[in-house]
């Protein structure tokens, strides 16, 4: 069932676009976050490899970042002014557009994923476990890209409900097909397994995406919500709106690809002090990303609810929206964060039961936790930009984070400071990340303060 975001509680259509969103993310979430579970099963090494891939993976999801960032903007304000027509054509060239894109990314992905792995790490247990991971998931981004483009017209056209169903029956599927692909003997239960090793997981994840994107598809070629496909318009492109879908979200695009090559450079960082460590910062990676969900999800039903608003012309509608978001997820990051930061050794045994990755892992929760905390209020408060189409912000702020920050800082806490005879080790790299968080912070909330946002129209 669509929702009138114009209408209505604030707070009431916050929670109630923000809640399945936030579950449908969590969903998708947790494909990575018990992929590594499992994977921790079999060694430190290979939740090293997976991480590994991981990390360079992300330079792809840049252009699906793009795409989706410009498509979130163009759907919401259309829906809002009411134009349908406009709204299903929007959702035709997304999906199909990115399919188109992704073909070409996973293409160059597959033949360099291997040389990538290797500058990071020269075990090659840890190369092997990150290929056997990652090459067919990269095999099959084409499908990854349009599943996340079926579940974000679900959502901007007012059915978040949809998407947290699937993703979650999905992510329980995941669950229970990894092990079972994975291992001789399957953990816990004892039943005979494939034994494909950590190849098993990457493939429990193809099978749970392809399911999701059938049904999502399936979804909106039926026409049940406000979005209905038409197959004339999945087989062409549309000029005028591929350029939208291509430029409005790349300054969100150029953030992501240097928040991720800063990234890159830090793991280089992090590999100084060695095995252990890569293993550490994937867990810290994914428990960040499954602790945010609540916050994605009131920034991603947040963005709706503005950009519908924006397209209604009610501004002021949109910056109570944008506040009330950032107010309750920098609450529940707080919250949550506060529980790891007290509780960190249950959190980093879900994953490695190694001794060396436990000691490394624990300060990180504790200081990656304090960012976390800072940053919210200002990530929640970002969805006054995506649903606006103004995305300018992100990229100032992870510019100047992460590469006027966090790698100055970085060479500074590894290189001179040691010299000066005051060697932080691998708490200097974990420090970093605070020090980024506190100048993206400020950069956010001052972009927004500016208004600029209120004005823009896509």
């Amino acid at each position: 069932m669509s929702r009138d975001l114009t209408k209505g509680s604030i707070v009431g259509n916050l929670l109630a676009m923000s809640v399945p969103t936030m579950f449908g993310m969590l969903g998708q979430t947790l494909y990575d976050v018990i992929d590594l579970m499992w994977i921790g099963r079999v060694s430190a090494k290979a939740v090293a490899g997976a991480t590994l891939f991981s990390s360079v993976f992300w330079l792809v999801e840049v252009l699906n970042e793009v795409i989706g960032t410009s498509s979130v903007a163009l759907i919401t304000q259309s829906a809002g002014a009411g134009d349908a027509a406009r709204t299903n054509r929007i959702v035709e060239q997304t999906i199909v557009f990115k399919a188109f894109v992704a073909i070409v990314a996973a293409a160059l992905m597959y033949v360099g994923i291997e040389p990538l792995l290797r500058f990071f790490s020269h075990d090659p247990e840890v190369v092997a476990s990150g290929l056997a991971y990652g090459r067919i998931r990269i095999f099959f981004l084409p499908i990854f890209f349009m599943t996340y483009s079926c579940f974000t017209a679900l959502r901007c056209s007012g059915d978040p409900s949809s998407q947290m169903w699937i993703m979650l029956a999905s992510s329980i599927l995941n669950a229970a097909l990894a092990p079972l692909l994975m291992f001789d003997r399957v953990p816990l239960v004892g039943s005979r397994g494939a034994g494909l090793g950590v190849l098993g997981a990457g493939l429990a994840t193809v099978i749970c995406i392809c399911l999701s994107f059938a049904v999502g598809f399936g979804l909106l070629a039926s026409g049940r919500n406000k979005v209905r496909l038409s197959l004339r318009g999945l087989l062409r492109l549309d000029p005028a709106i591929d350029r939208k879908l291509l430029t409005i979200g790349l300054p969100s695009g150029g953030e992501m690809l240097a928040r991720q090559l800063a990234g890159l450079v830090t793991t280089k960082f992090v590999a100084l002090y060695g095995t252990a460590a890569i293993a550490a910062l994937g867990i810290g990676n994914r428990l960040g990303g499954l602790i945010f969900m609540p916050l994605f999800g009131l920034m991603s039903g947040g963005g709706t609810i503005v950009g519908q608003n924006l397209g209604a012309e009610d501004i002021g509608r949109a910056e109570r929206t944008a506040r009330a978001a950032s107010l309750f997820g920098g609450a529940t990051i707080t919250i949550l964060m506060g529980l790891g930061m007290i509780f960190p050794r249950p959190l980093l045994s879900l994953f490695v039961d190694s001794a060396d990755a436990m000691a490394v892992g624990i300060p990180m929760i504790r200081i990656m936790g304090s960012s976390f905390i800072v940053v919210s209020f200002a990530i929640a408060l970002g969805c006054a930009f995506s649903g606006s189409g103004y995305n300018i912000p992100f990229l100032v702020s992870s510019l100047a984070g992460r590469w006027g920050a966090q790698l100055p800082f970085l060479l500074l806490a590894t290189y001179l400071l040691p010299r000066l005879g005051l060697d932080l080790g691998i708490l200097g790299v974990w420090a970093s990340f605070l020090v980024s968080d506190v100048v993206e912070t400020a950069i956010i909330v001052a972009y927004y303060r500016r208004g600029k946002w209120k004005s823009m129209r896509v």
